[in-house]
């Protein structure tokens, strides 16, 4: 079996299974990985990559296991897990969590009345609860740094797979990955954009 880095140079959907149960960590808190998405690069449309490099995607080109950072609707942070073989663009987004450690500075991140479900619940919460934003693109997810991705103790029993979140370009490809059953995994929205099934 390939070790935790030879894992992330592999295809976007399987890194992201593989991934499901990984736990980031950024200073005192510390998130279980319980929800992500899988992006295919140039190949696929709705990935930032779709169009080629460019200076926003440049951290998606390589090499993997390192942190791409983007603003999304231009209101939060949201992160992914940079996939594939260097210079090739795909990666992993980062959807929902479980807080392990750090319970207290999450909430401060996120505010005093947010249940412990909800304080990773979504990429942009999850981002917020870790404290990580533009600063950390490009981030060595497997190296000593502050920001760390760490294998999961045992690979999930059971993944559930549906269509991706919010994507208006072939939104119907499975690419969503989640453990069933966990409180932190954020519901479906399709895109009002996305044609209609």
């Amino acid at each position: 079996m390939p070790g935790w880095p030879d894992l992330l140079t592999g295809a976007a959907p399987e890194v992201a299974r593989a991934l499901l149960g990984a736990t980031l960590r950024h200073g005192d808190v510390s998130v279980r990985v319980t929800e992500v998405e899988a992006y295919g690069g140039e190949s696929d449309p709705a990935s930032h990559a779709w169009r080629g490099r460019t200076p926003r995607t440049q951290v998606m080109y390589g090499p993997p296991g390192h942190l791409y950072v983007y603003f999304s609707y231009g209101m939060h942070w949201c992160g992914n897990v940079v996939t594939g073989p260097d210079g090739e663009a795909s990666a992993v987004l980062l959807r929902a969590g479980e807080v392990l450690s750090g319970h207290d500075l999450a909430r401060s991140r996120r505010g005093p009345k947010i249940a412990d479900r909800d304080l990773a619940r979504g990429p942009a919460n999850l981002m917020q609860a870790l404290g990580l934003d533009r600063a950390h693109d490009g981030a060595d997810l497997l190296g000593p740094g502050p920001v760390h991705l760490e294998p999961p103790a045992f690979p999930p029993v059971e993944v559930a797979s549906g269509p991706r979140v919010g994507v208006s370009r072939e939104p119907d490809r499975p690419w969503r990955f989640w453990l069933p059953g966990e409180r932190s995994v954020s519901s479906y929205k399709r895109s009002p954009r996305a044609p209609k099934p």
